[in-house]
């Protein structure tokens, strides 16, 4: 799995968040608004510079996509391993305990909304990318399984 060693690098700087007045963003003592940082920004635009990779705009259809498709695949494997004993077992975890929203059902549903061959199809073009992690991409078992014969989690 490839490693980001973004955060990493912002330690080094000694930026530890809120409590330090510096992380991800700049706090004024007293306060907890997150300010952008020019600092980090920099740091960013370095790191990336030495990395050799390229900024692009990333819609936030692909955002909700990777973190959610991600989940599911996670999901699919905890069912296919017994561990759960069905998908909306993995759903309940995430909408009574981490706050997924509601109307979305879960990440399960979520995929089964969206159609689990769209979800497969989605996670083989995110593979596809160079600067991605191709194995972290492949997906489970069971949601290749399912999503080749037509059928959804529920």
């Amino acid at each position: 799995m490839r490693y980001s060693k973004t955060a990493d690098l912002l330690g080094e700087m000694g930026r530890f968040g809120q409590k330090t007045g510096a992380g991800w963003y700049d706090y004024v003592p007293g306060k907890r608004d997150a300010i952008p940082s020019k600092v980090v920004e920099e740091m960013i635009e370095k790191h990336r510079a030495t990395l050799g990779v390229t900024p692009r705009k990333i819609s936030d259809d692909e955002i909700v996509h990777r973190l959610v498709f991600a989940l599911v695949n996670e999901g699919a494997k905890i069912v296919d391993e017994g561990i759960a004993l069905r998908a909306s077992d993995i759903d309940m975890v995430y909408l009574t305990g981490y706050g997924f929203p509601l109307h979305r059902g879960g990440p399960m549903c979520y995929a089964d909304t969206v159609g689990l061959f769209n979800v497969v199809q989605t996670m083989k073009r995110f593979a596809k990318n160079p600067l991605d992690d191709a194995s972290f991409w492949q997906p489970a078992p069971l949601l290749a399984k399912l999503a080749a014969e037509g059928k959804s989690f529920s």
